[in-house]
């Protein structure tokens, strides 16, 4: 038998037994009452179990057609959330979109995305949340969160964004005046700015090739802000360990180097959680779609 003989006629007693009418349930389906019941016998010749039992007064199901039925139940419930999904995808977005993203990345590359898609899109609001905490899309009411980590593995690849190299920065003043850098053990003679910590020293991780380093070195200056850090490197502070969105229009202006850009430090990576993502809206689609083209195929 063709798996997919029985199909219409499932989704045709579903009906059925959800209304206990053979009439309403024509009604409902467009079909004549003489179909249905048509149907429902040729079903139930397939299966060779008897579904239903018809009096003058009332329809019964039989113990096999109570089982049957949840299946068929399944059936009908997913075709009714792809035809919902077909509608939406056609709808013009509108209503209120809930994003949260990580403080400066959401400022830094989040924000002109949502300035343009609010632009392009005059009946969607947006609620923008900039947070550093760990988020629920559940609890803190939102529809969308990016989230950076060191592993999404289990995001769907279509829901990840762009890789987040970390790197040392500095300005050519800064570079002119001190010691000079050729390789990582050069590094600990150097003034550093870094993220705020329990300590005053980090080991920094470089990689090249087979070789593998973890260098030691001290900060004069810490924040707990990327943006602070690079304005610190800006004003010939010191060397900042930073990611490289933060840092990319400094160095295209000159205003920063990077200093041993052959050796790869610390890899991050961006994506997109979705609440409810059965079914997902022509606003948060249209978003989602709107980030990718902005941000998933950048890698450094």
């Amino acid at each position: 038998m063709n798996e997919f003989a029985n199909l219409h006629g499932m989704l045709i007693f579903a009906k059925v037994v959800e209304t206990l009418s053979y009439t309403e349930a024509a009604k409902l389906l467009g079909l004549a009452k003489s179909s249905v019941s048509k149907e429902i016998s040729a079903l139930e010749v397939r299966l060779g179990a008897r579904l239903l039992q018809r009096t003058t007064r009332r329809i019964q199901m039989t113990d096999v057609g109570m089982t049957y039925y949840h299946y068929c139940e399944r059936i009908l419930h997913e075709a009714k959330s792809a035809d919902l999904f077909i509608r939406q995808f056609h709808e013009e977005p509108g209503g209120n979109l809930r994003v949260v993203a990580p403080v400066t990345f959401g400022c830094q590359c989040v924000v002109p995305i949502l300035n343009q898609f609010v632009a392009r899109n005059i009946h969607v609001s947006v609620d923008l949340d900039l947070t550093d905490r760990p988020v629920s899309l559940t609890e803190d009411n939102v529809d969308l969160a990016i989230v950076i980590r060191r592993d999404l593995s289990e995001l769907r690849p279509d829901r990840r964004l762009m890789d987040i190299r970390w790197g040392l920065y500095a300005s050519p003043d800064y570079l002119q005046r001190a010691a000079p850098i050729h390789s990582p053990d050069d590094l600990p003679r150097h003034d550093f700015v870094l993220f705020r910590g329990p300590a005053h020293t980090i080991s920094l991780p470089l990689r090249k090739d087979k070789q593998k380093r973890d260098i030691e070195v001290r900060s004069r200056f810490r924040a707990n802000n990327s943006t602070a850090l690079l304005n610190c490197a800006l004003a010939h502070s010191g060397i900042a360990y930073l990611p490289n969105y933060i840092a990319a229009e400094a160095l295209e202006r000159g205003e920063l180097v990077q200093i041993l850009a052959d050796w790869e430090m610390d890899v991050y990576k961006s994506g997109i959680l979705i609440r409810n993502d059965s079914v997902v809206s022509p606003r948060i689609r249209l978003f989602v779609e709107a980030l990718q083209q902005a941000l998933g195929l950048k890698k450094n």
